[in-house]
Order: C-alpha cells, then structure tokens, then sequence
C-alpha cells in the first residue's frame, strides 16, 4: 500500500508543461506536458512525446521508434510491423537483423519468460466474473461450484513488448537477461505435473511479441492434457497480428478461458504520449474478437478490457469513450477501471483518487452494464461500500 507520506511528497510536486508553460501537479516529470495540450496540441506535443520515451528507452538500449528501413526484413507479428535493417534490432529488442538474416531470441518452441503459480482465487481482472472466481461455467470450464479455491493458475510473464508505457507496473520485463528460455515441452510438463492448475494465463510485458510460442503451447497443453480443465488467458494490450489474435480467441474460446484488451486510452496522441505507439489496432482487434467470438459464449464472457487510471492523464473523458466503444457490441462485456499506482517513470503521481474512480466508474456504467474497479486497497479505503456510497451521489 502507498504510504500516506509517499503520497503527500509526490502530490507536492509539480511539473511544467512544455508546450502551454503551466505548472501543475498533475503533470508528469517524465512526459512533461499536460493531457489538456496532448489533446488540444497534438503537433505540438509530439516532439516532446518522442524525446520522454527515447530518454526512457535508451536505458534499456531499446530503440526509440519501430526501425522502419526501406531494405530492412519485416515482422508482422504486432502492429509496430517493424522492417530491421542491417544492424538492428526490432522495437520490442527480441529480435535483430545479422547480416540478412532475422535472429530471435524468442520461436514459436522457445519463450523467455518466468512462470509461476498463483493460488485461486488470484488477483487476475478477470477474477470477478471468470470461472475461476465465480460459480460461471461449472462443471465444464470449472472443479467447483464457487470459488475455485484449492488450485492454481499458472501465470507465464513474457519479457519483452511492443509498448513503452511510462507508468509500466511490470518494467522488469525490459531485462531480458532475467528471463528464462523454456520450451514447450517444458511448460506442459509444468502443467502436467500439477493436477492443481486449472488455467495458463499469458501476460508480460505483454504477449504480442512471444504470440507464437503462447499459441504453441497452448494448443499443446490442451492436446496434451484433454482429461483436465485447463482454461488459455491472455492479458495484453491487443495490438498484435490479427490472424495470431484470431488463433488466441479461438483457444480461450474453447477452453473457458478469456481474452483481456488493456485499453490504455481512447484519445491518439494521449496513447502514444503514454506507451510510445499508436494503440489503433488494439481497437481493431477488440472489435473482431467482440464480434466473431463473444457470441458464442455470452453467459460465460471470454472478452474483457481494462483501463489503468492514470491520474489526469486517463480521466473519465477517457473512459467514457472507451465504454461507449466497447457498448457498441454488447453493453454486458465486463469493463475494469484500475487504481493506479506511482511506478517506474510515473513515480511522480499520485495514487488514483477516491474522486477520480468514482468519476470514472460513473462514465462507465452509462454505456456498460458491468463494470468493476480494481486495486481498490490503494485508495485505503476500509470496505467496498465506502467506494458505494461515493458513486451513489
């Protein structure tokens, strides 16, 4: 939990914005413009949007932009479709052009990840209407008619991604070399070790980059181990190859599992100011998914999103988009706002306010039926119905 001194400091501070000349807090060091001039001075913004995240990258020795050289060999398997020349490496550092020829450290049978088990009930955002943390879809998708306590997801974390987001609650996955490179065959004898785990879930990082392996093994498990109930999960910010997300819907489809969109905002320019690239095909993708795939399993939602509240930044003009977006397909898909805490280059801001969720969650649920808040702790609040007392005025 934040700590009350931490967040007097860090409300303190204030930052000026570079384009319109005002100070506030508000506005992050790390970025140092202001979601007003984001949104209203785009051109404006951009140079300096670029400036935060090369200072960001460079740390890391990651490039600055998707490399785009004319001779360069393409990938396509996210939507930054990098073209690496000679020399270089691609935008999320898995991958590099030798001389002609593509190296990876990642294939379809090799991942760099590290894996463990999270006891059910877990933390997931799905937690709240999946089969795992709810009676939906037993006995088919789930051991218990509840709460599926006594099992285990296994939870697969990627190192590497496609976004650069400066608020990033898991940066540790920009060190490769903390990774782990493990095979297939290794991942379902994890599983099939452990008659206790009742669902994989994919995140990161985020997948897109290591898409390939994570439907590898998927497929694997599920071929592997058809006796068990073994729900596929994969929580990503959905800018990846359309096909390879197609594949990815099928298998949670299939397994009782779900597909989770993190929606960073609605807003173009706000989306690049804040993870680096556009985030237009998550848009895309969600949409495909939500029409081709959710139909078919509406009692048991394999489609969710999520939305991190970064103070000011994704406020409920945000939000409010987002929903009615999502609304436009079926108002019943589950959509959860997240409180948000300082982290990596945001460390300058303060956790979501009590006021700001509250906002946030109001938007929300003039579009959406279902609509849930996370991390709710951080706000130090005692009870859910303090939360419920405040959205009911």
């Amino acid at each position: 939990m934040i700590s009350p001194s931490f967040k007097r400091k860090t409300e303190s501070r204030g930052s000026e914005c570079r384009v319109c000349g005002k100070k506030s807090k508000l506005t992050a060091e790390s970025l140092k413009i202001c979601v007003q001039c984001l949104r209203e001075r785009p051109e404006d913004s951009l140079p300096y949007i670029r400036e935060a995240h090369a200072k960001a990258r460079s740390r890391y020795g990651l490039l600055t932009t998707p490399p785009r050289s004319p001779e360069g060999i393409l990938c396509n398997i996210c939507a930054n479709e990098c073209r690496i020349g000679n020399g270089e490496n691609s935008y999320c550092g898995l991958k590099r052009n030798v001389n002609g020829r593509l190296e990876s450290l990642t294939s379809p049978k090799i991942g760099i990840l590290h894996s463990y088990l999270d006891s059910q009930v877990t933390n997931c955002c799905a937690a709240w209407f999946c089969p795992a943390g709810t009676s939906s879809g037993y006995p088919e998708y789930t051991y218990k008619p509840g709460p599926e306590y006594g099992y285990y997801n296994l939870a697969v974390f990627f190192y590497g991604c496609n976004f650069d987001c400066l608020f990033c609650q898991n940066s540790s996955h920009k060190n490769f070399l903390s990774g782990e490179a493990v095979t297939v065959e290794e991942l379902v004898e994890k599983t099939r070790s452990n008659r206790r785990i009742s669902c994989v879930c994919f995140f990161g990082g985020s997948p897109e980059p290591q898409l390939p392996f994570a439907l590898k093994a998927s497929r694997a498990v599920l071929d592997e181990l058809p006796e068990r109930i073994l729900r596929i999960c994969f929580e990503w910010n959905g800018c990846g190859n359309p096909k390879l997300v197609r594949k990815a819907a099928e298998l949670a489809l299939v397994s009782g599992g779900n597909i989770k969109f993190d929606f960073k905002c609605f807003d173009s320019t706000l989306s690049i100011a804040l993870s680096g690239v556009s985030n237009e095909r998550a848009y895309e993708n969600f949409k495909m998914v939500a029409q081709d795939f959710y139909p078919q399993r509406p009692g048991l939602p394999m489609l969710t999103a999520t939305t991190l509240l970064v103070p000011r930044y994704v406020d409920s003009i945000e939000v409010e988009q987002i929903a009615e977006f999502i609304a436009g397909f079926d108002p019943d898909i589950p959509y959860s706002l997240l409180v948000f805490h300082p982290d990596f280059l945001m460390a300058d801001l303060s956790t979501t306010s009590l006021e700001q969720a509250a906002e946030c969650y109001r938007s929300a649920k003039k579009h959406l039926k279902r609509v849930n808040v996370g991390n709710l702790h951080l706000l130090g609040m005692k009870s859910m119905e303090q939360f419920k007392t405040k959205i009911s005025h």
